[in-house]
């Protein structure tokens, strides 16, 4: 039976392992944290997940799309909550069926991992850390968390599935001419928790993501089936206003009382959730190639790491999985070709999503809050009810299409460029004459 080494069980590294196990091969995966199922450790990663289109593709693949989504609570649109005044809903889409899914990260994981240990040849070693890969050798150094001990692994083909500071990615940048770069943000982030009402019922509306936007720096709640919400402050490390200077629950209760003042009564642990849990780092990470001949390929966060402004990190890493699915079935399960063509599909696009995220994070904190915007988003739903087979906004091309992210990028500039300056004129949508903003958008598109 062929074999392949996976380092790193998270969500991508699960799910591929699944699907490779499932065309006969034999698949060791590797994983330095606890495992999930049995000890609730989160290491400050995000608690809850966006889940579209292209992530349900890729468990659909796998039979498990409908037990994921038993789990998940749909969100219709984006809850704006200005500094004073009334909240407003702008929708994701122009159907009932177009929304996106709070998915536990947790929860997720659980279903992938009992789905893999279900596999008769596959197997996971959790607390093992891979502390070393050589190239020449094709062995790995494999570090035990529990005792200490080091040891190595024959794995002739590895793929690091292994996160963001993936230890394959270093091993290969060690020894080959690799481009590498990392991009942080000025902005990090911290996690709160709005827990359920008195009776059990959810403070804010659930099927929302909520967005308190204020220009250079916002925070979001998305909704958990126990009827909590998880708050994410995105904030600069440093500055006026930074998380540099909230160093005291003074401090901390005077910044959200001035700038979050409807979501105050509902932190009750603000000032020890503050305090207690870790301020994040948001990078974005880009690297190539992602592969050495058949032997070594970078997958997931691993090869290309994002901001989660555009809820497509998960989303991305899945889809990697189906399209490397896809052609191992193609080229027969040949990794020398399976890699660089899974390199050459992958790269531009995501790249693209890494731009996306990062634009998408302007958009959130410094403009959905504007009239304006909330006006071309009624537009570009116009516009996909009049003329559904040949207009389709960004954000449904990438959330609600599985478009490829370049083309989302490409067609998604040029459209918000000519509907923001339509919108940015009028007041409501009665002045706009849709025909001829659909015109303007095609010759735009014509002639990019």
């Amino acid at each position: 039976m062929r074999a392949v080494t996976l380092v790193g069980g998270g969500l991508a590294g699960a799910l591929l392992a699944l699907m490779l196990a499932r065309r006969g091969l034999q698949v060791t995966v590797y994983e330095r944290r606890a495992d999930v199922r049995i000890e609730r450790i989160e290491e400050g990663r995000s608690i809850n997940l966006a889940l579209s289109v292209r992530g349900i593709h890729a468990l659909e693949q796998v039979g498990l799309a409908n037990a994921v989504l038993t789990q998940t609570i749909p969100m219709r649109g984006r809850c704006i909550h200005p500094l004073s005044g009334p909240t407003s809903l702008i929708p994701y889409g122009r159907t009932p069926e177009q929304v996106i899914r709070s998915v536990s990260r947790r929860g997720l994981n659980v279903l992938l991992l009992e789905a893999l240990t279900r596999e008769p040849n596959a197997v996971i070693h959790f607390h093992h850390r891979c502390v070393g890969y050589d190239l020449r050798t094709r062995t790995l150094t494999i570090r035990d968390e529990s005792t200490g001990r080091e040891g190595r692994v024959e794995a002739p083909v590895v793929i690091g599935t292994d996160g963001a500071a993936s230890a394959i990615r270093l091993a290969m940048m060690q020894s080959l001419r690799m481009n590498y770069s990392q991009e942080f943000l000025e902005h990090g982030y911290k996690e709160l928790t709005i827990p359920p009402a008195a009776n059990g019922s959810f403070r804010l509306e659930p099927h929302a993501l909520h967005i308190w936007p204020r220009g250079g720096f916002m925070m979001i709640a998305l909704p958990n089936l126990d009827r909590s919400f998880t708050c994410t402050l995105f904030l600069a490390h440093q500055g006026t206003p930074g998380f540099d200077q909230l160093t005291s629950p003074a401090a901390v209760r005077e910044f959200f009382t001035q700038t979050f003042p409807d979501a105050v009564p509902l932190l009750p642990h603000l000032d020890d959730e503050f305090f207690r849990n870790p301020t994040g780092a948001l990078v974005t990470v880009r690297c190539t190639p992602w592969y050495v001949n058949g032997q070594v390929l970078l997958m997931g966060d691993a090869a290309h790491a994002i901001v989660p402004f555009f809820g497509q990190g998960m989303n991305c890493s899945f889809e990697d999985c189906a399209v490397f699915a896809e052609l191992f079935d193609t080229f027969g399960g040949q990794w020398e070709a399976i890699f660089p063509r899974f390199f050459e599909l992958r790269k531009a696009n995501t790249d693209a999503i890494a731009q996306l995220a990062l634009d998408n994070f302007i958009e959130m904190r410094d403009t959905s809050a504007d009239p304006h915007f909330a006006l071309k988003r009624q537009l570009e739903h116009l516009l996909e009810e009049r003329y559904p087979e040949q207009f389709i906004s960004k954000y449904a091309m990438v959330s609600f299409h599985r478009v490829p992210y370049v083309q989302a990028l490409q067609r998604g500039r040029i459209q918000d460029r000519v509907l923001m300056e339509l919108c940015s004129r009028v007041n409501s949508l009665e002045e706009l004459d849709v025909a001829d903003a659909f015109a303007r958008v095609q010759a735009a598109l014509a002639a990019s």
